[in-house]
């Protein structure tokens, strides 16, 4: 059973909760096409371009396609909180549905929307050649922080990005901290509030060459693999194992902290398919003398390739060499 609060001096409001908030929901959208129940497709075309024309005559034929290519929503998440009627009576409605609710939407949907987010971009930048590196952490000193994020930004195809001014930089707590330090870089880095849906999303923000740093706080969800399937729910960084095998255990690489993630947000998007809550009054259901709370999300993100050659080249990530050992 929950530890619910049965203290006789009792607050009818919640504590705030310390926590940050998504910071990741610009990369949002709604606007996709559904072929089934859980894809949709992005379409690539792709044309060839001038030839010599000939001044004797005739035109050169040019050639073009159109790829539809299917992308299916796999993260599904769901919950249910069952709450007494005299629970909700003793604690003077404290442990109410519409109290669990806002805390669960703090403390466990926007955690895990950023995560995802961190998540699925760096496998995908680590899976793309030159777009992605390994850093000990401690290398980003307040001497070499400002080069070493201007030397990320200029990887690859990032330039074509930055000028558009659709790239994002994430970075971590330290990294920040060495970049306000920095002697080289002159700009201001504030505290700043985004408004996202209502919501105000405080962190420190500052910019490079007209890309916007975002500082990451709570940098449990900032890792470049995880854990979905705990027993207490949620999620936890992925644990490094050593293989056993006298008691036939794998190896599993731990996953890495992320330093700096820079993704575009022209092609990296976070798609939501289903976003359902459900709320039963006692006598309403059968799981219960109360009231119920029911939650369930399928979304997934995606790193769309580019419309010239199909190759992903908007996106970096660059660890740290540590693997994770829950330690």
């Amino acid at each position: 059973m929950a530890n619910l609060n049965y203290a006789e001096q009792w607050s009818p409001e919640l504590l705030e909760i310390l926590i940050q908030g998504a910071l990741t929901s610009p990369f949002i959208t709604t606007n996709v096409k559904w072929l089934n129940a859980n894809t949709f497709h992005f379409t690539q075309m792709s044309v060839s371009g001038y030839r010599n024309h000939k001044r004797s005559g005739g035109w050169n034929s040019g050639t073009f396609s159109q790829t539809d290519h299917p992308y299916t929503v796999k993260h599904d998440r769901d919950v249910q909180f069952l709450v007494d009627k005299a629970d909700v009576d003793e604690t003077n409605a404290t442990a109410s549905i519409n109290n669990i609710s806002k805390t669960f939407e703090k403390t466990a949907v926007v955690p895990e929307t950023d995560a995802l987010f961190y998540y699925r971009v760096a496998k995908k930048a680590q899976e793309t050649e030159g777009y992605h590196s390994s850093t000990a952490s401690t290398a980003y000193t307040k001497a070499k922080v400002f080069g070493m994020l201007k030397d990320i930004l200029g990887k690859g195809k990032l330039r074509r990005y930055k000028a558009r001014g659709s790239l994002i930089m994430y970075v971590s707590s330290e990294i920040m901290d060495a970049l306000e330090q920095s002697s080289e870089f002159t700009r201001k880095i504030e505290m700043t509030q985004i408004a996202e849906g209502g919501i105000g999303i405080e962190t420190r923000v500052t910019e490079i060459d007209g890309v916007p740093i975002m500082e990451v706080i709570d940098d449990e969800r900032f890792y470049d693999a995880f854990d979905f399937d705990t027993p207490e729910g949620g999620f936890v960084p992925l644990k490094k194992v050593a293989e056993d095998s006298e008691h036939g255990v794998e190896a599993v690489t731990g996953a890495h902290k992320i330093n700096v993630l820079v993704a575009s947000l022209e092609t990296c998007k976070t798609v939501p398919k289903i976003s359902s809550i459900y709320f039963f009054a006692p006598g309403t259901h059968t799981e219960g003398d109360g009231y119920l709370y029911q939650n369930r999300s399928l979304s997934d993100t995606f790193v769309f390739p580019n419309g010239k050659d199909g190759k992903i080249d908007s996106i970096y990530v660059d660890v740290d060499t540590t693997e994770y050992t829950g330690e």
